[in-house]
């Protein structure tokens, strides 16, 4: 029972507990030797369900939820305990408690991903099937038209591909992210390589890509698709949302008392910056700044979701600075190597820079 890591108590007849093991002590903060179980957890289903079972000694599954903090769901099993040498020689009864907090938190995470999945697959799925009646009617013998709903038809279709890859990557990711890389890379690397990648995209919106890394160093153990993944979305968004004649720049991060035995690299540009209250809701599963500007620059409300998971199981962090007016800078902060962790962590990073745009 002291092992157990369920919580679990028994009651004596009186109400009052008269044992608790340690899961208990640490799931109830108002647990203490001899309280009434109705002063414990003031939850109306658990006082009804134990004050039944020490009434008529009927075994009970019940839910219950508490509000000390923040809402907590639980379920509960509650039965008779008879009289013995260990535990007394009157019958009480033994409660055991489930914490399903984090499982009623996933479900709900999962309904909600599932319903603005289908959601976002909907609007562009609709707006085809709109353009093929029209042109299997009114535009049938129109050319100009069928020219101009095929090409609308063509960008909902792609914005519905690009929508279902983000979805099989992120399914791909979640599939792995418990297993740790073991490779060694450079992220410097990687992240000048990607920035090389996309310096065409770049020059057709009319933003200035710069290229502020060491060619090589900032060792990590990694998955390099992954970490390229990783830059690919950051640097894609600030080329998007960065607008013309905005800067992109790529450098390596400040060694940072918060992100000890880490090495960083920066995505940052001057374009017109993120307001601080959506800031740390950015990394949401198709949470947008402004919903009908990411879907016009082919946005899914996924890149950055992407880039939170495949992060969490490098056990990385994702750093997010924004002004408004100003433009926002991303922090990819990654545990160093085994062998660059024996260097001198606050020695000054390299200054090879090179531009492109």
């Amino acid at each position: 029972i002291e092992t157990l890591p369920s919580p679990l108590l028994i009651i004596a007849r009186t109400g009052r507990v008269s044992y608790a093991n340690p899961a208990a002590y640490r799931a109830l903060p108002r647990l203490q030797p001899g309280v009434h179980f109705a002063n414990l957890i003031r939850a109306p289903a658990f006082v009804e369900a134990v004050g039944a079972t020490l009434a008529d000694r009927d075994e009970r599954r019940f839910a219950f939820t508490t509000h000390q903090g923040r809402e907590r769901f639980f379920e509960a099993r509650v039965g008779l305990l008879p009289a013995d040498a260990a535990f007394g020689p009157e019958a009480q009864v033994i409660v055991q408690i489930e914490d399903r907090t984090e499982a009623r938190r996933a479900e709900a995470l999962r309904s909600d991903f599932i319903a603005n999945a289908s959601h976002e697959l909907r609007t562009p799925l609709a707006s085809i099937v709109g353009y093929i009646e029209t042109l299997q009617n009114h535009a049938k013998n129109d050319p100009e038209a069928r020219e101009k709903f095929l090409g609308i038809m063509g960008r909902e279709a792609a914005r519905m591909q690009r929508l279902v890859d983000d979805l099989m990557s992120l399914s791909r990711i979640e599939l792995i992210e418990h297993v740790r890389p073991v490779e060694v890379w450079s992220l410097n690397a990687i992240a000048a390589d990607c920035a090389s990648a996309l310096a065409p995209l770049a020059r057709q919106q009319g933003v200035a890509l710069a290229i502020e890394l060491a060619p090589a160093g900032a060792m990590v153990l990694g998955d390099r698709d992954q970490l390229a993944q990783v830059f690919a979305n950051l640097i894609d968004n600030a080329v998007k949302y960065g607008g013309a004649d905005c800067t992109v720049r790529l450098y390596a991060a400040s060694p940072s008392k918060a992100h000890p035995n880490r090495c960083g690299v920066t995505v940052a540009d001057d374009g017109p910056g993120i307001p601080r209250e959506h800031v740390h809701r950015l990394t949401e599963r198709f949470y947008r700044v402004n919903v009908s500007s990411s879907r016009n620059k082919g946005g899914t409300g996924l890149g950055l979701a992407i880039v939170k998971h495949i992060l969490n199981r490098h056990e990385g962090r994702l750093e997010i600075v924004s002004t408004p007016g100003k433009g926002s800078a991303f922090t990819v902060w990654l545990p160093r190597s085994g062998a660059e962790r024996a260097e001198a962590e606050f020695e000054p990073a390299a200054d090879t820079r090179r531009k492109t745009g």
